[in-house]
């Protein structure tokens, strides 16, 4: 007999038929914001200090805040405690990443890394701080890690003190970022020679929670829903994405739409998922490479190595000043270093292996978090042949008057190319990530989008 359950409930029901177990016992989870960071971190310094102890971040008030969003940085008047270069890239090898390391030999000349002392700058509200203490006794892992149960209870940090990869990972996917924001941004694809087109961006991304008439037989089985337009060059504008985000892709694929401006017709786009092309990218990243990763884990195996100190981008306020014009930060072969600032952090070290059968065009996944946000900061990807490809970096900040963490630019180099994507700069635009936004469901809608799209 067929269901006359809609598929949002039939979700819902397969996931409550699952075995409801804690993620960790009771005991354990007291650790956090006791002998854990409220996140799940070490609290503690490094052996020599070079980490400091997490003391609770910046406050709201740690800088200047710009009419238009704009931050003031905290650490401006601070100079590199040291520079690390291709000639002396193997005394500091321990700490850095294989990709970092390619990037000396690809650009020995011009790539460098300024080391400036370690801040850990972030944290995040209180009610966020007790959506991760939900979480670690009530989430679990469902379809082997693809998926969760129980999520919908917490909403954030889905497993604060993970037992395996796959958990370090939808840390990344369930970290909080803010909730409602809008935002405008560039991102360009230089040539070898270092000309580029910007592509401007308008995005909305919107949570269940935060939407007054969201439907109650879809909570549970959505996470987010984000809607994309481009709006130049004009041989682009008009393009417009809709997706919705399911907390099952195995189960419930993600749902994604596009709208073609030259068609003016929306269609349903499968497409907008894995290693689907990214939008207007010229080839230069895949769908999943959006967010340093985002998506569907169930391609792979995730394997979690352990924790080690690496120098990784942070406290990135230099690189979205609004001091700054592209021109500045876009230059041949990867993103200017005069603006970059790298500090010591401990990160997660998890490694995702293409599972027998399945297809991604990238076999292996070299993944870096920082522990203090649970952010992608580094990220190596292989080719079929098992060779280095290409290389992720996640320049981040914190917004101290949002108390959340996001990237300044995210940047995806191409080893064998010469090329390069950078995504997420604002420097010129009027203002930048906008949080607070008034959502209704029906503009998350596919009926909405060629609206949108026309715009």
């Amino acid at each position: 007999m067929k269901s006359t359950f809609p598929k949002g409930c039939i979700l819902a029901l397969s996931l409550l038929a699952s075995q409801v177990m804690a993620a960790v016992p009771a005991d354990e989870a007291a650790r956090l914001g006791t002998t854990l960071t409220p996140l799940g971190a070490q609290k503690e310094a490094n052996a020599n200090g070079s980490i400091p102890a997490w003391t609770g971040g910046l406050p709201k008030d740690a800088g200047k805040v710009a009419a238009s969003g704009f931050l003031a940085n905290p650490f401006a008047g601070e100079k590199p405690l040291f520079v690390i270069t291709a000639s002396n890239a193997e005394q500091y090898r321990d700490k850095l990443t294989d990709g970092q390391m390619a990037l000396f030999k690809r650009y020995p000349n011009t790539y460098r890394m300024p080391v400036y002392p370690t801040h850990r700058s972030a944290t995040v509200p209180a009610g966020i701080m007790d959506a991760a203490r939900k979480s670690a006794v009530q989430v679990q892992e469902t379809n082997n890690g693809d998926g969760l149960s129980n999520f919908e209870k917490s909403g954030y940090y889905a497993f604060p003190i993970p037992r395996n990869g796959v958990e370090v990972l939808w840390n990344h996917i369930t970290r909080y970022v803010g909730g409602n924001y809008k935002r405008s941004y560039i991102q360009v694809t230089p040539q070898e020679n270092g000309a580029y087109t910007p592509v401007r961006f308008e995005e909305e991304q919107v949570y269940p929670e935060q939407i007054a008439d969201f439907p109650p037989e879809r909570k549970g089985s959505i996470l987010y829903m984000v809607k994309q337009r481009v709006t130049a060059p004009a041989r682009l504008a008009g393009t417009a994405v809709l997706a919705h985000e399911t907390v099952n892709q195995t189960v419930e694929p993600r749902l994604a739409w596009v709208y073609n401006a030259g068609q003016r017709r929306v269609r349903r786009a499968p497409q907008i998922a894995y290693d689907g092309p990214g939008t207007a990218s010229d080839g230069l990243r895949t769908a999943d490479n959006l967010d340093m990763f985002n998506g569907a884990p169930d391609r792979y195996e995730w394997t979690l190595v352990g924790k080690k100190e690496l120098y990784i981008p942070y406290n990135s306020y230099e690189l979205e000043s609004p001091t700054l014009k592209y021109d500045d930060i876009v230059q041949a072969g990867h993103i200017n270093p005069d603006h970059t600032r790298y500090e010591l952090h401990r990160v997660w070290e998890v490694v995702a292996t293409l599972k027998p059968g399945s297809r991604h065009v990238y076999s292996k996944r070299h993944m870096y978090l920082d522990e203090d946000t649970w952010q992608l900061a580094e990220v190596d990807h292989y080719d079929g042949r098992g060779q280095l490809w290409r290389v992720a970096e996640g320049h981040a900040l914190f917004n101290y008057a949002q108390q959340t963490s996001y990237l300044a630019v995210e940047t995806l180099y191409d080893l064998m190319s010469g090329r390069y994507l950078a995504l997420g700069m604002r420097n010129e635009e009027p203002s930048t990530t906008q949080y607070g936004q008034v959502a209704k469901y029906y503009d998350f809608t596919p009926a909405a989008l060629r609206t949108d799209g026309l715009r």
